[in-house]
């Protein structure tokens, strides 16, 4: 390294990308700062013509991104994390009396959490399905599958393996035998085509700030059956201000109060930045990074790879000799490389991985560059040395 640990002037290498993704594009930020030096377009209000409807245009472009339909079906929320629980919890009202919901050990606790408190309340006996090989697949699920099954959970992407789940399948099995399937798209969206023009499932949820490039506090889902879902929120819409009941029409239905219109806005861009530069493009570019990052890790002596061919560009390593937290706030400190450490909100994965005691996490998006791989590398090549590793001979 040119510069020595500590130095200042060391460039910010940002490897957290499937936490947040930085930086925004400029497109992003522009489209921000515009949203908020007009007033917000509210139909049906007083606001003057001439402002954009971010609402209406951004579920336009979710819904063709994302190939569904009909746009009114997009719901915003603050987060997948909030979209998951209204999902959840709502699902669960609707259907009133207990039954068997399933989930998997690859989950996020924005999935583990709202359906351990919905057991530890009676309202759902809870099984959860191991991974094979990083993945969870239909067989494994047909044979956790019981006559009271009404709800499965499960994630899209694995924000600790980097690992994508084949769901058309799984979607196809649970829509024929009219189990409601709840997909987490939080690590896919952005990150590689989703088409759910053909995929049956009942709801698919994501969020802004990751790859999707949009700012913190926005996100949602697109529900193919609202009526599964209860209300679970009321408030104004700005229609049928006279009825005291919270309209049933959609997107009404599952949106109150005033919306996060620079949120929404940062997300329309986000997609319009995608599509400007094309998602293959964006897919070819995350996997020869991370495919770099990768050969570059296994030269290191002393480093074990949790999964060597991640399908996202999440790369989840520890170094021998020293705590994950510890090496994380060296790299941090003494590199400005900052990567994720510890259980990345997944305590499942990590007791099957790593014996439960966390993992770091490195994460690319397409803004990065070669040369930050190459950086970070080296970082982590002086650390695992620092840590007692042996030093490969040249």
């Amino acid at each position: 390294m040119n510069s020595g640990p500590g130095d200042a002037q060391l460039p910010l290498i940002y490897l957290n990308n499937a936490a947040t993704s930085w930086p925004k594009p400029a497109v992003v930020l522009k489209e921000v700062a515009q949203c908020l030096r007009h007033p917000f377009y509210e139909p049906g209000r007083t606001t003057g013509d001439g402002a954009a409807d971010y609402p209406a245009t951004a579920r336009d472009a979710l819904a063709e991104f994302f190939h569904a339909g009909p746009p009114e079906h997009v719901i915003f929320t603050q987060n997948a994390t909030d979209a998951l629980n209204l999902l959840i919890h709502g699902f669960v009202k609707k259907t009133r009396t207990p039954f068997h919901a399933i989930t998997t050990d690859l989950e996020h606790n924005s999935v583990l959490r709202p359906l351990t408190a919905l057991e530890r309340d009676g309202a759902v006996r809870l099984s959860v399905v191991p991974f094979t090989d990083f993945r969870v697949d239909l067989p494994a699920i047909k044979k956790t599958i019981c006559e009271d099954t009404r709800l499965i959970v499960m994630t899209h992407g694995s924000n600790v393996l980097g690992s994508v789940q084949d769901i058309r399948p799984i979607a196809e099995y649970l829509h024929a035998n009219d189990i409601f399937f709840i997909v987490d798209g939080a690590q896919t969206a952005g990150n590689i085509p989703v088409d759910l023009s053909d995929i049956p499932v009942g709801a698919y949820v994501f969020t802004g700030h990751k790859a999707l490039f949009g700012i913190p506090g926005i996100g949602g889902f697109f529900i193919t059956e609202p009526d599964a879902i209860a209300i679970t929120r009321q408030g104004g819409t700005g229609t049928d201000s006279r009825v005291p009941g919270q309209p049933s029409e959609m997107p009404m239905r599952f949106e109150a109060g005033t919306p996060n219109y620079p949120g929404i806005a940062s997300l329309l861009a986000g997609l319009r930045f995608i599509t400007s530069i094309g998602q293959d493009t964006i897919m070819r570019k995350n996997a020869a990074l991370t495919r770099g990052l990768v050969h570059a890790l296994q030269k290191i002596p002393g480093i074990t790879i949790y999964n060597e061919n991640p399908d996202l560009p999440v790369v989840s390593f520890n170094i021998a000799g020293i705590d994950n937290h510890k090496a994380g706030f060296i790299l941090a400190r003494a590199y400005n490389v900052i990567t994720r450490t510890g259980f990345h909100c997944a305590p499942l994965v990590h007791e099957r991985i790593d014996d439960g005691e966390g993992c770091i996490r490195a994460s690319l998006s397409c803004l990065n560059t070669l040369d930050d791989c190459r950086t970070a590398v080296d970082a982590i090549r002086e650390v695992a040395e620092s840590a007692g590793s042996p030093v490969r001979p040249d």
